[in-house]
């Protein structure tokens, strides 16, 4: 049965108050701390509704109570607002950010940037090669016979291979094998860099045929040969910290956090830009972390999505801070590797 507005009030002061406390939650101290417009044995009979409908529950024999899973839910599901980053967390981000020198560097202070301001666990995936495109291939001579081959992503990715040639290359022939590679790849989705090398070897000139073949193979096996996801952590110390539950292992968390298949997890299927994703407790699936809460988003360049990020901790976490940090390092990041990656 849906709550009424006055229950779904008291729901409301009862997660901000366990969240800021760490502590059950009375119906006296639940009237005197908020402006319900009722007496404290009102709120004590909507607290018992609220039991008997799942959405809090008595830790102890004390009077108190603390959300469940369910209500959580629900507090996240009606949320009319998140908390504002100031213009100071604004202004440090977007410096922090700007300042990184290359696509590790973004991620790497990208995922500290997380864990920094909502104090939890931090997740960021580096973009998604099926969602990037060539931007450019470099062919950096080395020797007469040695190349060095850059392949670089409109999400900064960089792919770097040495390639040995049978034949004595001049400055003008790597010039035309980098000139034909680029108008077959440049803007291309990395994704069909395999068959969008293949025309090249016969249309090349007959005496650098065999040079262009090894370097389409070479292209080719860099993207196929790379692993395809790859994503970095961040903030594993805050998992001490007194906001988690009485029971919870911080070592099960830990584990359940090395596995590479479990990060990508916990960032989910993600479609677009700025959609959120909030998974609480026990709608989380992977063992060992069902006494968490993970708040996810995707990253990227208009209605271009790169990759994903995220935060985990407790349960009883600050939803309303924690979903306004996500989305504004979200937003950040997404512009960094924009305007400093896929224009130059």
């Amino acid at each position: 049965m849906p709550l009424d507005d006055r229950k779904l009030d008291v729901l409301k002061a009862i997660v901000e108050d366990y969240v800021s406390t760490n502590e059950p939650v009375g119906s006296k101290a639940l009237a005197a701390r908020h402006h319900l417009g009722v007496s404290s044995a009102t709120v004590r009979n909507d607290m018992a509704a609220l039991e008997d409908e799942g959405y809090i529950s008595q830790p102890h024999t004390s009077a108190g109570r603390i959300p469940t899973d369910k209500g959580y839910r629900l507090f996240v599901d009606r949320l009319s607002s998140v908390k504002p980053l100031s213009g100071a967390e604004r202004r440090a981000i977007s410096q922090f950010l700007q300042g990184a020198v290359d696509l590790d560097d973004v991620v790497a202070r990208t995922v500290r940037t997380l864990a920094q301001l909502t104090r939890q666990v931090a997740v960021v995936q580096y973009p998604s090669l099926t969602r990037s495109n060539v931007r450019h291939v470099e062919l950096v001579p080395l020797s007469p016979q040695r190349l060095l081959v850059v392949l670089i992503t409109d999400t900064g990715r960089v792919e770097q291979r040495t390639v040995e040639s049978d034949e004595l290359l001049s400055a003008t022939d790597v010039g035309v094998l980098r000139d034909a590679i680029n108008v077959a790849l440049a803007g291309r989705p990395l994704a069909d860099t395999p068959i969008a090398v293949e025309p090249l070897v016969l249309e090349a000139p007959p005496r650098l045929r065999s040079a262009m073949a090894t370097l389409a193979g070479v292209i080719a096996e860099t993207v196929l040969e790379k692993p395809e996801e790859r994503v970095m952590l961040a903030g594993t110390a805050n998992l001490t910290r007194d906001s988690w539950p009485l029971g919870s292992s911080e070592y099960t968390i830990l584990e359940a956090l090395e596995e590479h298949v479990v990060l990508l997890k916990l960032l989910g299927e993600l479609h677009e830009p700025s959609a959120l994703r909030i998974r609480i407790g026990e709608e989380n699936h992977v063992e060992g972390l069902r006494e968490t809460s993970v708040v996810s988003t995707g990253y990227g360049s208009g209605n271009t999505i790169y990759a994903g990020l995220g935060v985990l901790g407790p349960t009883r976490m600050d939803y309303p801070g924690t979903i306004s940090a996500v989305r504004a390092v979200a937003r950040y990041v997404g512009q960094v590797l924009a305007n400093d990656f896929s224009d130059e």
